[in-house]
């Protein structure tokens, strides 16, 4: 988001971001960096008085649920903006993915087809573009659903490139100690990921490195989380952390043993960044690298994950390698300024030629016109049971 943010800014644009959800000692400071801000509330009219005098040339929905609750109150008022959905990832390809897991079955085609699908793909058609994070993501669309790919837009992480004097920099293979891994605990992804981590992965690494030590960050750590600390395994549960960065440079391996998810996963990147090897399973591997080298670091069998693991953390040669391929890959596939470009030009061009646009999208018509009459009489029932039970 902060990167969609810099882009517009960046291209002229002025910016208000505006949140249902109340702001935490977490939350970044938007008023810092030129942005204006502003609450809003669900199911309420007053965000029709709201959108109608700010009267945007553009609304970006965060996920396709801000689409569903906001989409056709802006669709009515500001009917020329151009709505554009950042999918952030595909919410039904996580879905499936986990369904499969908790039924211990491999995950195929079949479990794309879910409640979440349906409305992911409903609000996709709804908007003027959607923003996919993944050509992993772009394929599912664009093959298995046939989604227009005018509708579509790749725009993956926005990234400047890693200069030699930034890697000359960078703390050494001798320099850093013990494993990481990161995530949001309120992402279910992360919280499996940690638990398989305890479970299964880490015993088979602990016991090959006993001085070892994994350290796991997170913001939102439940007591379920905390309680799994254990100084005399080694794996220690930090919580929240200010800086990844830091934490990133001082470690030597981080690990991303994902089951399930969907997207582009930032703690693979930021370990790149930082010049940090990152054993991966093939789910957080996912839309990264293409056809870059990664073979020997992405693994799904848990034995061969650790092994990997404890090779990485011994051989200064292998770690080198893999250190050396996420700078070439930060710097091959995720340059901003061509993802940039290209997404501006898009918006342009839609600018001019918008009702022919939604014109060809007539699917997308379809669903303006019966979806966005439910979606809107929900949420005016709701706003109705709210006025009449305040408490």
């Amino acid at each position: 988001m902060l990167q969609l943010i810099d882009m517009f800014k960046n291209s002229g644009y002025q910016i208000t971001f505006v949140s249902a959800s109340s702001k935490t000692n977490q939350s970044f400071a938007l008023e810092a960096i030129g942005v204006q801000t502003a609450s809003i509330q669900l199911n309420h009219s007053g965000f029709d008085d709201f959108i109608s005098e700010l009267n945007p040339q553009i609304v970006i929905f965060d996920r396709f649920m801000t689409e569903e609750q906001f989409g056709w109150r802006v669709t009515e008022n500001c009917p020329n903006a151009i709505k554009i959905l950042d999918t952030e990832d595909l919410h039904f390809l996580r879905k499936g993915r986990q369904i499969a897991l908790k039924q211990g079955i491999p995950f195929d085609d079949s479990f794309l087809y879910n409640d979440f699908t349906k409305r992911e793909i409903a609000s996709i058609y709804r908007s003027d573009l959607s923003l996919i994070i993944s050509e992993e993501e772009m394929c599912f669309l664009r093959g298995e659903f046939e989604i227009n790919p005018n509708l579509l837009v790749y725009l993956p992480f926005l990234l400047n490139p890693i200069t030699s004097a930034q890697i000359e920099a960078l703390p050494k293979f001798e320099e850093r100690s013990n494993f990481v891994t990161i995530g949001n605990f309120r992402h279910e992804p992360n919280l499996d990921a940690v638990l398989y981590l305890k479970q299964t992965i880490w015993p088979l690494i602990k016991a090959k490195l006993p001085e070892a030590e994994l350290h796991i960050y997170g913001a939102y750590p439940t007591e379920k989380v905390l309680q799994l600390n254990n100084e005399k395994e080694g794996f220690l549960v930090k919580g929240h952390v200010a800086d990844v960065n830091t934490v990133m440079q001082n470690s030597r391996i981080c690990l991303a043993p994902l089951r399930f998810g969907a997207g582009l996963k930032g703690k693979v990147i930021d370990a790149m960044t930082n010049g940090t090897p990152c054993i991966m399973t093939t789910v957080a591997a996912e839309g990264i690298f293409n056809l870059m080298e990664t073979d020997d670091c992405v693994l799904d069998n848990p034995k061969d994950y650790a092994k990997q693991a404890v090779l990485l953390y011994k051989d200064p040669s292998e770690w080198q390698f893999y250190s050396n391929n996420g700078f070439k890959v930060i710097n091959e596939r995720f340059q901003k300024e061509k993802f940039e470009k290209a997404l501006i030009n898009t918006i342009e061009n839609l600018s001019n030629n918008l009702a022919r646009h939604r014109q060809e999208n007539f699917i997308g018509q379809l669903l303006q016109h019966h979806t966005i009459q439910s979606t809107k009489y929900m949420s005016k029932w709701i706003e109705a049971k709210q006025i009449q039970n305040p408490n």
